[in-house]
């Protein structure tokens, strides 16, 4: 009796100390960046999301950030702060929370949008059905609050809103 085997093929993932890197995402100078290898190793992004669909996600995940603080980032510019580190702010591990949440919010921001895209990211090769269908949308959902609430806590208002009628 003999079995043959077939399994689908491996996706090597480049580990963190590979000579090279995925690359950096900026805003400019005023922005922290954002390196790619870091976030695939963050939010657990396997070799199925290659280089050239990280990118344009992390990319728009930026542009997203960005523009939910530009006016935010506006007003630390004209006091004279050079970059967003130098806003003051608590210091977590030698390194300012706000960047921390700022690279809390492009991270999720990212995985929300990978979700999105490309259902398949961690498939087994079975076919997806409904209710995978709705888990993958709820879990892209709470990877949007999780940005918002990074946004929210660097502009430092509330997380929530709550008004009776």
């Amino acid at each position: 009796m003999s079995l043959i085997a077939a399994a689908p093929n491996l996706v090597r993932t480049t580990p963190p100390s590979d000579p090279a890197p995925l690359g950096t995402v900026s805003a400019g100078a005023w922005w922290p960046t954002i390196d790619l290898a870091a976030l695939r190793d963050a939010m657990r992004l396997d070799g199925a999301i290659t280089p050239e669909r990280l990118l344009p996600a992390v990319q728009e995940a930026v542009a997203t950030t960005v523009g939910l603080l530009a006016a935010w980032a506006k007003s630390r510019q004209d006091e004279g702060r050079a970059t967003l580190a130098a806003v003051p702010a608590l210091q977590v591990d030698g390194e300012s929370i706000n960047v921390q949440r700022y690279r809390r919010a492009v991270y999720c921001h990212a995985k929300a949008n990978l979700i999105e895209r490309y259902s398949d990211y961690d498939t087994t090769g079975r076919a997806r059905k409904d209710d995978q269908e709705d888990s993958r949308d709820a879990q892209a959902e709470q990877y949007r609050r999780d940005a918002t609430w990074a946004v929210r806590d660097i502009l430092g208002v509330t997380r929530l809103n709550v008004e009776l009628i």
